[in-house]
């Protein structure tokens, strides 16, 4: 894929069926349902694609097990259906995963056991392993480093696990191969409206400024966050309809949870839900639930969540995590649909929220990545009803992501599925590209040059916190290799010194936002 012929095509095709603003999950989700049911699609997104939250999540794709405790049934059957069938279409990126729910209380291991059950009915046919009851000595065995103190055991059940980063870069290249126009670095500055309904976008390339305006039949906002924002475009009277609620996570060292198993922490001293999880090599802890104000691109976890973050790490873990002990400490901002007057973002709904506008434009927010494939599926459906156009059934329940179909090298750029073969072909042809980025990243060169060639990264941040995750796993050493990975950019782009040290000055500034 290649930005510039992207925006050959934007400008010189006026008129879309659907355009799509928004890059994150539900935003490529919908642009590959369109594309798919053979429409003629376009995505803008005003920088990279998941830039925000969607590149920001625990890296879980589940059904949402203390839903139940909600008695939401419905909202954790449809999640684990989407769950069932991502597995099977992308299963280069998605993978299973054990959590343990430890159980510190006599009766907690029965109360938990129902509870996982009824989760296992829930998936049907589609559940990835049986959930069991285990003891202390096989708790010991999965997650050597839980607190063992009072220990009676746990319950050990499965979800998915998956890299958000890699899996939006492959719904981005199968919208692409089903005929979709996808540009990162596009802003709709402007709606364009005729006799009330809306007929366009104006859109301007952030990248050098210029501006073009293209024809829509429908379009679907999809900008997570600031879809409040979008709509007041449309109508400048439109109340707000989200609040949004900020998720800190921190990345410590593999040794912190060295075993094959992730922890949940069902229910904290406060009420919230806190993970531990094994990751690409290092030990992911998550997340809070804080109500922000401000919808800054790129949040900062605060440092009460930090600090709730280690207390809680130190509380479950046999060995406390300090604060010079985290490699990297990252936000996202989730999107709720407001509810009255409540400020508890922890009580608002997780489950999506379609709105649409007199004019016609079609609002998709709320929900998560384990079901943006039926929140595009919805927004599509109504987009077409609003236009007028042909109503075309959905495709993507039963379509293969790209990259499903390989055999990857599990130990080399699994996540990437079948275009593994070609990057190996790539370092065949120079061996220069197998060196890895930094001694402290399992990041290797060639994933730099394939990001430009392949993944449309523009800037270094995309190709240091989105192509690959070196930002996420460790901010010191993404730092630290920043000039040399800007300079291999910087060739494969055609760019000068002089964007190579800009580049560099701006990923510093924002990586050390990473740094608690």
């Amino acid at each position: 894929m290649n930005r510039e012929l992207m925006l050959q095509r934007l400008q010189t095709q006026r008129s879309w069926d659907l355009v799509v603003l928004g890059g994150g999950a539900t935003g490529l989700g919908t642009a590959l349902d369109s594309a798919s049911r053979g429409l003629r699609t376009l995505l803008l997104e005003q920088d990279d694609f998941c830039k925000g939250t969607s590149s920001r999540s625990t890296k879980l794709i589940h059904g949402g097990l203390r839903y139940l405790r909600q008695g939401n049934v419905s909202l954790v059957r449809d999640a684990l259906r989407e769950r069932g069938r991502l597995m099977r279409n992308a299963p280069h990126v998605v993978k299973a995963l054990g959590l343990i729910l430890p159980c510190y209380r006599w009766w907690e291991r029965s109360y938990y056991r129902v509870g996982v059950k009824l989760y296992d009915l829930l998936a049907g046919s589609r559940g990835i392993s049986r959930s069991r009851a285990v003891t202390s000595r096989q708790v010991a065995e999965l997650a050597p480093t839980l607190e063992s103190r009072s220990l009676r055991g746990g319950v050990l059940f499965y979800d998915g696990q998956f890299d958000d980063a890699r899996l939006a870069v492959s719904l981005l290249k199968t919208a692409a191969e089903q005929g979709a126009c996808l540009v990162n670095y596009a802003r709709g500055r402007a709606l364009n409206h005729r006799d009330g309904r809306l007929a366009g976008v104006l859109v301007q390339d952030v990248l050098t400024g210029r501006e073009h305006e293209v024809e829509a039949k429908a379009l679907i906002n999809a900008t997570g966050v600031f879809v409040d924002d979008v709509r007041r475009l449309d109508d400048s009277g439109s109340e707000p309809m989200v609040v949004a609620s900020q998720g800190a996570h921190l990345v410590l060292d593999r040794s912190f949870l060295p075993g094959r198993a992730g922890v949940l922490i069902p229910k904290t001293s406060d009420g919230r839900v806190v993970f531990f999880l094994p990751w690409k090599g290092v030990t992911l802890v998550g997340t809070t639930d804080l109500p922000v104000q401000q919808r800054p691109l790129e949040p900062r976890p605060m440092r009460e969540e930090i600090d709730f973050l280690l207390e809680h790490s130190g509380r479950y873990l046999s060995r406390s995590p300090r604060r010079q002990d985290v490699l990297s400490a990252f936000a996202g901002l989730r999107p709720l649909v407001a509810s009255g007057s409540t400020r508890n973002t922890s009580a608002l709904a997780r489950d999506h929220t379609l709105v649409v506008s007199p004019s016609g434009m079609v609002t998709i927010t709320g929900g998560k990545w384990t079901t943006y494939r039926k929140m595009a599926e919805d927004a599509v459906d109504e987009a077409l009803r609003q236009a007028g156009l042909e109503q075309r059934p959905s495709r993507t329940a039963r379509l293969p992501l790209h990259g499903c179909g390989g055999s990857p090298d599990e130990a080399n750029w699994s996540d990437y599925g079948s275009d593994a073969e070609m990057m190996k072909q790539l370092v065949e042809n120079d061996p220069d590209l197998n060196q890895p980025i930094h001694p402290d990243l399992p990041i290797r060169a060639v994933e730099l040059v394939w990001a430009v060639r392949q993944e449309m990264a523009c800037r270094l941040e995309d190709a240091l916190s989105r192509r690959t995750r070196a930002l996420l796993l460790n901010a010191r050493a993404a730092i630290e290799c920043a000039p040399a990975a800007a300079r291999l950019m910087a060739r494969e782009l055609g760019r000068s010194p002089r964007w190579e040290q800009e580049e560099v000055e701006r990923f510093r500034a924002m990586a050390a936002g990473y740094l608690p």
